[in-house]
């Protein structure tokens, strides 16, 4: 019988937060991010009927997508976003050719506890951006809104990483 998987924190009965992230990007963090979409995958359900046996359908599992995950960051003098959008078509430099080593990058989402410290971690797979917004919506009438840029990107799966593991919380 195996031994009893217990966590490192046996004390621990509340769920992390989810404003306490962090979004590295070609090992770089992101500076003011504020939002981030879920992290999805779909797999299709393929139905048949076996011959003979017409009274009820089977059902099996069929390809996986994975949902293209948008990240919102405060607008600031940060390119981060602006340079890999760049790197998907070369818009800076006036052709439609693109980097082929560039434009896909390592992407980590880590979870992190309320001392800021990583508990769960999940890695993007040949991620690139599929949409770049550069500036937001501007309204004169409105004083206190924080302007937002954002990047949507496309990957194929993502893994988590388990050796991040649950840090002692005191």
């Amino acid at each position: 019988m195996p031994a009893p998987m217990f966590p490192a924190n046996a004390h621990r009965f509340d769920p992390y937060r989810t404003f306490k992230f962090q979004v590295v990007i070609a090992g770089k963090s992101v500076a003011g991010l504020s939002k981030m979409g879920a992290l999805k995958k779909t797999t299709e359900v393929v139905n048949w009927r076996s011959a003979g046996d017409p009274s009820y359908q089977r059902a099996m599992p069929g390809g996986t997508k994975f949902e293209n995950v948008a990240l919102e960051q405060g607008l600031s003098q940060d390119t981060v976003f602006e340079e890999w959008a760049n790197a998907v078509n070369n818009v800076a430099e006036g052709d439609a050719g693109m980097s082929l080593v560039k434009y896909r990058r390592d992407v980590v989402i880590n979870v992190l506890n309320l001392q800021g410290v990583p508990t769960l971690s999940y890695k993007l797979k040949r991620a690139w951006v599929a949409e770049f917004q550069a500036l937001p919506e501007f309204d004169a009438n409105n004083m206190n809104t924080v302007g937002i840029q954002s990047i949507t990107i496309a990957y194929e799966g993502f893994t988590r990483d388990l050796a991040v593991a649950e840090p002692a919380e005191t």
